[in-house]
């Protein structure tokens, strides 16, 4: 009876997370000049690393909030961070600055480090979405405890640190062409006739 269970049973998949430095990704892919489809982005990590959890770490900004819905909507953990305005003082009082948007920064590399950790217990094999350096002790530590399946680069241009993981990485702007955001709503829209 034991060997007949045992045949039955269903082999379980290991349980991947991938943890997203968002703000990382958005501008690694943007300098590369392209946009990323968030949805297809979500589809890819579930579908070829069966990602059952996708940690986003976003700063926080109060006009965001339909956004941060959004991605949930497509399948992502949203993990917001506040966010903090790093104008220059002498910038804040310029008239020549008002029509600039302040510059606001939401460091999230704590946070991603601490759900990472934390949910350890949760996943057999982890995805780092990221090419910040700052990530390098926590690559290193996931290394050592056999946890890291992949560390997913916007780009080439990712920190030296990370250069010892190379057999990790997986570049992001070489997977453009099923991963670009494609607005067909301008594309198919009738053109007007200039004459």
């Amino acid at each position: 009876m034991n060997v007949l269970s045992r045949k039955h049973k269903k082999k379980s998949r290991p349980e991947v997370y991938a943890f997203i430095d968002s703000q990382n990704l958005n501008l690694g892919v943007q300098k590369m000049g392209w946009k990323m489809d968030w949805r297809a982005f979500r589809a890819y990590l579930k579908n070829n690393y069966n990602v059952t959890k996708a940690f986003m770490f976003i700063g926080y900004m109060v006009e965001n909030e339909s956004l941060y819905e959004h991605m949930h909507e497509l399948g992502y953990l949203i993990a917001l961070k506040p966010t903090v305005d790093t104008t220059p003082m002498e910038n804040k009082g310029d008239k020549d600055q008002e029509d600039h948007k302040p510059t606001v920064k939401g460091n999230i590399d704590a946070d991603l480090v601490l759900y990472a950790m934390k949910e350890m217990p949760n996943y057999n094999k982890a995805i780092i979405v990221s090419g910040d350096g700052d990530f390098a002790s926590l690559i290193e530590y996931l290394v050592e405890k056999n946890k890291l399946l992949h560390l997913m680069t916007p780009n080439w241009q990712y920190s030296s640190l990370l250069k010892p993981w190379e057999k990790y990485i997986i570049r992001i702007d070489q997977l453009r062409h099923s991963l670009a955001y494609k607005d067909y709503q301008n594309k198919h829209k009738p053109r007007k006739n200039n004459t």
